[in-house]
């Protein structure tokens, strides 16, 4: 069945729901249902709200200023004296109450508090108004907060102190709000606004002249806004209830901040007025690289919330009047963007709007101008890839790799591998050339008919014989064909497939492909001349081995020691294996997501920090920045099938016990047999920009067959066929392909990168002839002078060996 056709419907239709909120900073009136019902008129799914009134505000700043007067009238030691302990909430500090209404408010806190104050009077206080505050927030039934984020972001010496202070009353707030979502409101990188008016009661002028710094005014760098929500995250240990409000300015960063804030946990994005452009009706819009990152932070596992902030008031509409829903149909002279260019058109529109549309002046004044945009935009986001439409659902979801070898597969895991658009495509185009080039060299074939002997190892429910067929047929070269499988579940399958599609032009073996002896063959002589006509078997050999054993790693599900074990089926002199050679590759990430489970895992399994996990990695950022000779992502080692000869009788000599010199074995354990499958390598990646290595992204590249050779004339002629995982590769090698998701090596500890540093990953593939592990480490360096580097971190060594793949 095709895969595309068998798509359940509207699946192909997906858009990403937008979520929209509002919000004004000086609310100061409670949000009462009639308030609610006029958001929900004109198209809001949520509103923020003050948690607590001016009022409480008033109390705050009167107790701050009396123990400020206490200081200054008392001597010195009035200093040590304990900070005051705010009484609790009476019914005017506070709009908020339990009730059916309030699952559809966003909690704001206070935005005129300062929990990074190097005072630490004004600190106590703040931090005592945002406990307070959270913990009513949680008892009326608010499941989502917002947190103002720090005042200043750079790492001067006053600001890192105000950050450890910031991040550690945030973490007691998540303490006494159990259930409670908490993002914190931050920009993309900090902004200094010269034209800012200072937040009415604010507490930080109040700062103590003696507290005040010199330092605090520092330029700030374009990643400190980032470097702060690291440090408070950091202090809360991942916690999953903490997440990030970013604050998209007018003015995008580099595609190097984007990403990162990609990778972080985003809970919302928001927006002010000043974000948006006027396009020549005078009508909010984006510009390009906006609308591009919407479209790109709305793929996400959890697509963010998105919040309008300070764009006006919500409508005041009278019960039962008409007003346009911003659901996407604006008119055609809302839909032009910032540069002039005509965007998309939407067909019957409205006719409300329609209406609207006649005086483009009332319309530069509508209330909801920004949130129609918004929901235009959410009309017309570009349809999903086929990875993304096939990946939905699995992106950052952890899953242990198999263990074909020691396990039989279920009939459900093959069908996920079979609905690859690609991979089978491929192994087809890869056998067809291999047949094509036999046929044209005149190679000696192993069979008595002249037929290319072709073996499938591991053939699983049999599309790779279904291939061999076709490309058999296409060629018109004739193959005798041959399918081995251990699992005794699949080979019942097979036996099926040869009697109802295959013509019964199979010979089905049932047997673990480093067992089987070859094809049979019945030998002329007789066991006993005394005897009947009783026959001794022969074997022959294979012309074409065909296998799929690769895993996320390539090597990671032992496709060396398989193939190695069937090796010597395969006839010596002109025999192909397809693969005939893989790579592996790989990178060092930021992936807080992962980070987090993985955490939460080894709460209650110990190994879980140890285990390289496949995972289709999507919030993730690659720290490493392609520079010549070293490039984001690294080829780690390879193997190549056919091996020589030679090594596979120096393996055999081992295992036998007949090594040459008295060898011992090897030093991981057994008698040294699989050490040429032993593999180590390290790879050095230059990182522009500071960030933390939670992990390590492996990938592969496949060559399925190379038959690429050189013409009489000199000529290179031929063809490759290649498969890549690889993120930057795999559009030119094997587009679309999703049999393989990446593989992850975590890091137990993450290990913090400064600007300008080297991050080397050394990596070792392991085995005691039992069974095949992995150990890796992460260094950090800068250097610190022209051929001098210093050491900033090391992380501790991964190994997988108790969760090695089993021979």
């Amino acid at each position: 069945m095709d895969p595309e056709t068998s798509r359940p419907p509207m699946v192909d239709d997906y858009m990403p729901t937008f979520y929209v909120g509002h919000h004004e900073a000086g609310r100061a009136l409670p949000i009462s249902e009639r308030t609610l019902r006029q958001g929900q008129d004109v198209g809001y799914d949520m509103l923020t709200s003050p948690i607590t009134t001016p009022h409480f505000h008033s109390r705050v700043l009167s107790l701050l200023s009396n123990q400020l007067e206490l200081y200054k009238s008392a001597d010195s030691s009035s200093n040590e004296l304990p900070p005051p302990i705010l009484p609790p909430f009476n019914s005017a500090d506070t709009p908020l109450g339990p009730g059916e209404t309030v699952s559809q408010l966003v909690g704001y806190c206070s935005s005129w508090i300062d929990l990074g104050s190097p005072d630490p009077l004004i600190s106590n206080i703040s931090r005592q108004v945002l406990t307070m505050e959270v913990a009513f927030a949680s008892f009326c039934g608010v499941t989502n907060i917002i947190i103002p984020g720090p005042r200043q972001y750079n790492s001067s010496t006053a600001t890192a102190d105000g950050l450890a202070r910031y991040a550690r009353a945030v973490q007691e707030a998540l303490g006494v709000a159990g259930y409670v979502h908490v993002a914190i409101h931050i920009p993309m990188y900090p902004q200094k606004d010269s034209t800012a008016i200072p937040l009415l009661g604010d507490m930080k002028p109040f700062t103590r002249a003696e507290y005040i710094s010199d330092d605090s005014d520092e330029d700030e760098e374009l990643f400190d806004s980032w470097d702060a929500w690291n440090v408070i995250r950091s202090v809360c240990k991942y916690n999953s209830r903490l997440s990030v409000a970013l604050a998209i300015p007018r003015q995008l960063p580099t595609e190097a901040l984007q990403s990162r804030w990609y990778a972080e946990p985003l809970r919302l994005l928001s927006f002010n007025a000043s974000t948006f452009l006027k396009n020549k009706g005078g009508h909010p819009v984006l510009g390009k690289g906006h609308q591009t990152l919407i479209s790109r932070y709305m793929r996400l596992k959890h697509a963010p919330w998105l919040l309008l902030c300070d764009i006006g008031p919500i409508p005041d509409v009278e019960p039962y009047e008409p007003y346009p829903v911003a659901d996407g149909f604006p008119s055609p002279s809302v839909t032009t963007d910032a540069s002039g260019a005509p965007m998309p058109q939407v067909a019957d529109l409205n006719s409300l709007i329609k209406r609207e549309s006649q005086n483009s002046k009332s319309k530069a004044k509508d209330q909801t101008a920004h949130l129609i945009y918004l929901r235009y935009l959410q009309r017309n986001q570009p349809p999903r890839s086929v990875i993304e439409r096939f990946g939905s659902g699995y992106q950052d979801y952890l899953q242990a790799p198999l263990q074909p070898l020691a396990d039989n597969l279920e009939s459900v895991t093959y069908e996920v591998f079979e609905k690859d658009p690609i991979k089978y495509d491929w192994y087809e185009r890869a056998i067809a050339l291999a047949l094509t080039d036999w046929k044209a060299l005149n190679k000696p074939t192993s069979s008595a008919s002249g037929a290319v002997v072709l073996a499938v190892a591991g053939s699983g429910r049999g599309p790779l014989v279904t291939r061999a067929l076709r490309a058999s047929a296409k060629t018109g070269i004739p193959i005798e064909a041959w399918a081995v499988e251990k699992n005794p579940n699949a080979y019942v399958l097979l036996q099926r497939h040869n009697e109802e599609d295959w013509d019964n032009a199979v010979n089905v073996v049932k047997s673990d492909m480093r067992a089987w002896k070859g094809p049979l063959r019945r030998s002329g002589k007789t066991a006993d001349s005394g005897s009947s006509e009783a026959q001794l078997p022969t074997y022959g050999k294979v012309d074409i081995i065909v296998s799929e054993l690769l895993g996320s790693f390539a090597d990671n599900e032992l496709s060396p020691e398989c193939l190695d074990g069937v090796q010597h089926v395969l006839a010596p002199e002109f025999g192909i294996s397809i693969p005939s050679s893989y790579t592996a590759h790989l990178s060092p990430v930021l992936a807080p997501r992962l980070h987090a489970d993985i955490s939460h895992r080894a709460v209650n399994d110990a190994d879980a920090t140890d285990t390289p996990y496949v995972v289709m990695l999507h919030a993730i950022d690659f720290l490493a920045t392609s520079v010549p000779d070293h490039p984001r992502i690294q080829q780690a080692w390879e193997f190549v099938h056919p091996l020589p000869a030679a090594t596979l009788e120096l393996a055999e000599a081992r295992r036998q016990g007949g090594v040459s010199g008295g060898g011992g074995g090897s030093m991981a354990g057994g008698d040294g047999a699989n050490e040429h499958n032993a593999r180590y390598s390290r790879c050095k990646f230059v990182c522009l920009n500071r960030g933390m290595v939670h992990g390590i992204a492996g990938y592969f590249e496949t060559v399925l067959y190379d038959g690429r050779r050189k013409s009489a004339t000199g000529e290179q002629v031929g063809e490759i066929v290649e498969l890549s995982t690889r993120p930057d590769t795999i559009d030119a090698k094997s587009k679309d392909m999703i049999s393989w998701f990446p593989i992850y090596f975590p890091l137990k500890n993450p290990l913090h990168v400064p600007d300008d540093a080297e991050v080397e990953v050394s990596i070792w593939r392991q085995t005691d002839d039992r069974k095949v592990w992995y150990e890796w480490i992460v260094e950090a360096f800068i250097m610190t002078g022209p051929r001098k580097r210093l050491r900033v971190g090391i992380s501790d060594v991964g190994s997988s060996r108790k969760q090695g793949c089993l021979m």
